[in-house]
């Protein structure tokens, strides 16, 4: 019995949960830093700088794969 093929960089879906998960850690060390809770404006940041990055790296690394 053989285990599933591990996670490739070139998988799209894996590409975009490392890079979410790094931004998302960057996040919380960034708000671990700060002395003061979130405003509704930095929450909105935080929502756009896990997604924008997973985003992209998801559609980079579909194209990469496709070329």
């Amino acid at each position: 019995m053989s285990s599933p093929d591990p996670a490739s960089w070139t998988d799209p879906e894996y590409v975009a949960t490392v890079v979410g998960v790094v931004a998302a850690g960057a996040l919380v060390f960034y708000a671990a830093s700060t002395a003061t809770g979130l405003a509704v404006r930095e929450v909105v940041f935080v929502l756009l700088a896990v997604t924008l990055p997973a985003t992209a790296a998801y559609e980079l690394a579909r194209r990469a794969r496709g070329a």
